[in-house]
């Protein structure tokens, strides 16, 4: 299990540095309430509406 102290804010900028950004911003993302009930609205179809808002991309 990580050491990771979640209400550090040195962690967090520990994290920044060493991680991957896109990583980061998935966290923050998937967290975000907003997001989820937007996905629950269009999980069936993923328009480019929907990727623009959340200014995600799905790669093959």
């Amino acid at each position: 299990m990580s050491e990771f102290d979640w209400r550090s804010p040195e962690a967090y900028q520990h994290a920044i540095k060493s991680g991957e950004m896109e990583d980061f911003a998935w966290e923050s993302l998937r967290r975000s309430s907003n997001y989820r009930a937007s996905y629950r609205e269009n999980r069936s179809q993923m328009t480019s509406e929907f990727r623009r808002k959340w200014g995600i991309c799905f790669r093959p």
